[in-house]
């Protein structure tokens, strides 16, 4: 005979604080100023539109050949290895900002893209987007192209001078970002 346990109550993610963030430069993926270096920033908020400063973003991505990176620690940050990864925490007015490169295709025609995973207060597990680069690829996406048309607008980043601007709503109907579900994992 067996006996069903009861379930551990959830908590919310966050709010987190900056004290809790002890990696220099962790959203510096590569050092500002380099060569191929962007910025890919942005501001999150919340379903009435206000700003949620104190989110946590992470960010993973191929590099600029496409090539998903495989160096081990992912938290060095030594000015040539790229590792992907970054994290960074929103301000008091709902902004990010990353240092990286423009990711490249990781198959051939496949639409590159930065995968952004968001813990912010209120949460109660991480939620997974992805930031597309805007062009002519995106036609092929699968993913995309399984989204409504309208919905497909919150997955793609804006270009910049500089680089990506990549808005996140946390709530909302048309408007709110597409959040992605994996295998295994439970929002």
């Amino acid at each position: 005979m067996s006996t069903l346990l009861t379930a551990t109550p959830g908590q919310t993610v966050g709010p987190f604080y900056g004290y809790a963030l002890p990696f220099e430069r962790c959203n510096e993926l590569v050092p500002p100023g380099s060569p191929g270096a962007i910025q890919f920033h942005g501001l999150v908020t919340d379903g009435a539109g206000n700003p949620v400063p104190d989110a946590l973003l992470e960010i993973w991505q191929a590099d600029a050949d496409g090539e998903i990176p495989s160096a081990t620690g992912s938290l060095r940050r030594d000015g040539w290895t790229f590792t992907g990864w970054g994290r960074a925490a929103t301000d008091d007015a709902g902004r990010y900002s990353f240092s990286t490169v423009l990711p490249g295709a990781s198959a051939p025609g496949a639409a590159p893209f930065i995968l952004v995973t968001v813990f912010a207060r209120g949460l109660l597990n991480r939620l997974f987007t992805r930031a597309y680069l805007p062009g002519d690829q995106l036609a092929n996406d699968p993913l995309l192209n399984s989204l409504p048309a309208h919905r497909r607008q919150t997955l793609i980043a804006t270009r910049e001078e500089t680089g990506l601007k990549f808005d996140i709503k946390l709530q909302g109907d048309d408007d709110e970002t597409v959040f992605l579900s994996y295998p295994g994992h439970r929002p």
